[in-house]
């Protein structure tokens, strides 16, 4: 939730309290005099911030409306009443709230903000894999573009997506794009993992197979199960928290493993000694803002290039241009809806 700051001087206070050993105070008090005047902007202008997990600690503490993963988010945007939605989040998450709410002006803080997952697959992929497996239900996370959306039966998010596959038990289902994921998920469900890329050979498929993508989130795959072993040497008392986005050796590795909002919550309820968060290290900065008295190793230096898009300035320039409004083609867009409904309803 926003900081409810009267000045400038106050916001800065405000921040400064949860992110000075965090944040430079000459870098807090230009954040905070954005903050304050993006907090003006947006009730002039009756528009609602959403911000994801990732974003960075000062935008992410001091501006969003509603905070939390993919799947907060989406809820919150299909029932969002603001005339303006700016999504603090990459594109695919901008397309979401549009395709959910397509009367409200959705604006993305940012020139691109991709991602690694959701350009790993296209629409025509899908379709390809539809008519090599006809009949198979396709699951796609929500990590991809609305076209890719508009192709599948379903969508899924990292903390829904063992339902969405268990809602389909005694038949063989397609997982797209992150082979990590879908590999983990499997291992959860206690299905079968086959994973195939594009222009692979038909691989035949029984009722308790997942068929997933090789799709991998450029920042996840970059943790090992060594990173875990050294840690585990200097902190024996240390509970480890990996994203399901990780490869099934690291999240095996691990002590617990669940989408952004349940990680957050973990180490909130939790009382191990320390904490190291496998995911974008953003994150494990509003975890430590967020919980001073817990220990959080600060091993994570890995910043996601595409969310990093999205700063305090950018959102100042979204509320004072309308910068950039997303668009969905309506023929995408319902199809898509479908897909996202399905998954919101489950």
């Amino acid at each position: 939730m926003a900081i409810q700051a009267n000045s400038v001087n106050e916001m800065y206070q405000e921040l400064s309290k949860k992110l000075s050993k965090i944040v430079p105070s000459a870098e807090l008090k230009i954040k905070a005099e954005l903050a304050f005047e993006i907090n003006k902007l947006k009730k002039e202008k009756g528009a609602i911030i959403l911000g994801h997990n990732y974003m960075e600690a000062a935008l992410f503490l001091a501006v969003p409306d509603i905070i939390g993963d993919s799947l907060e988010l989406s809820r919150k945007a299909a029932e969002a009443k603001a005339n303006i939605i700016i999504f603090c989040g990459v594109r695919f998450m901008a397309e979401t709230a549009k395709i959910l709410n397509p009367s409200r002006t959705v604006l993305l803080p940012a020139t691109k903000a991709g991602c690694s997952l959701a350009s790993s697959i296209t629409a025509d992929d899908v379709r390809e894999l539809k008519q090599k497996y006809p009949g198979v239900p396709v699951i796609t996370y929500i990590n991809t573009y609305a076209d890719v959306k508009a192709e599948c039966d379903i969508c899924c998010t990292s903390g829904n997506a063992h339902r969405v596959v268990k809602h389909y038990q005694g038949q063989p289902v397609i997982f797209l794009p992150d082979q990590y994921l879908a590999s983990n998920v499997a291992n959860e469900v206690g299905r079968n993992i086959k994973i195939t890329k594009r222009s692979g050979e038909v691989l035949e498929l029984g009722p308790n197979d997942m068929l997933g993508w090789d799709g991998k989130c450029e920042v996840h795959e970059q943790f090992t199960v060594n990173d875990i072993v050294q840690i585990r040497k200097q902190f024996p008392e240390v509970s480890v928290i990996a994203h399901p986005e990780c490869s099934p050796e690291v999240v095996a590795a691990s002590d617990y493993s669940s989408s952004t909002s349940a990680m957050t919550k973990f180490v909130r309820e939790g009382h191990a000694k320390h904490y190291l968060i496998l995911t974008e290290c953003s994150m494990a900065d509003n975890i430590i803002a967020e919980n001073p008295d817990k220990d959080i190793l600060r091993l994570c230096s890995i910043r996601c290039p595409h969310m990093n898009e999205i700063t305090l300035e950018s959102v100042y320039r979204s509320l004072t241009e309308n910068y950039q409004e997303i668009h969905v083609p309506e023929d995408i867009a319902s199809r898509a809806k479908l897909s996202l409904e399905r998954m919101l309803a489950i």
